[in-house]
Order: structure tokens, then C-alpha cells, then sequence
């Protein structure tokens, strides 16, 4: 069977910046917007690192804010540098998806 994890995970950076310059947003509910998207599989242990990484890079930030329900909650949005790369790698995902696209649905099977 095949295993999606190392595909997902390429991606999946891209698509946190892509929801994340649409709204900030804390980092559970990002774990839900992406499972509603199709990432059902998604694990905490996977997104979490992802974000710090990108924090780190500074693609994002974090601000926190009280919850009226718990613990306060950090919420995450993207930097002027991370829409620079949200768009590189938006081009670059284009031309990506071109190329796989062209291969695997078009190309004379031997």
C-alpha cells in the first residue's frame, strides 16, 4: 500500500501558508481546516513542527490570546516574507503539477 506521508508532507507547508493568508488562525482549528480540506489523516505531531519551522524562517508569527475556555491560545499569520514565499511556492507548485500531471495521465504506458 501506498504510504502518502512524505508526498503530504512537501505539501503541506504550502497549504498552511495558503489558509494562513486567508486568516489568523490558532493552531487546532488549523489541524481541523485541513482534515474539512482532505488531510483526514492529519496528526498534530505532523502540523506542529511545520509551524515552528516556519516561525523559526520567519514565514509566520505567533501572537497569543486568552481563551474563555482554557488555556490561552496562540494564534498564527503570515508575515510579509511568507507571502513572498507563499507565491514562489505557489509558481513553483504550478509548474510541478504541470510536469507530474503530464507524466503520469498522458504519458504512453510501456
Amino acid at each position: 500500500m501506498y504510504d502518502r506521508t512524505q508526498l503530504n508532507r512537501g505539501i503541506l507547508e504550502g497549504c498552511i501558508l495558503k489558509l494562513l493568508s486567508e486568516e489568523s488562525i490558532y493552531g487546532y482549528k488549523l489541524i481541523e481546516r485541513l482534515k474539512e480540506q482532505g488531510f483526514e489523516d492529519i496528526k498534530a505531531g505532523t502540523v506542529y513542527p511545520i509551524l515552528k519551522r516556519l516561525v523559526k524562517q520567519g514565514f509566520i508569527i505567533t501572537e497569543e490570546y486568552p481563551s474563555t475556555i482554557g488555556p490561552t491560545k496562540k494564534y498564527y499569520s503570515l508575515t510579509n516574507e511568507g507571502v513572498i514565499y507563499l507565491n514562489e511556492f505557489l509558481k513553483n507548485w504550478e509548474s510541478v503539477f504541470v510536469i507530474v500531471n503530464n507524466i503520469l495521465f498522458h504519458s504512453r504506458i510501456v
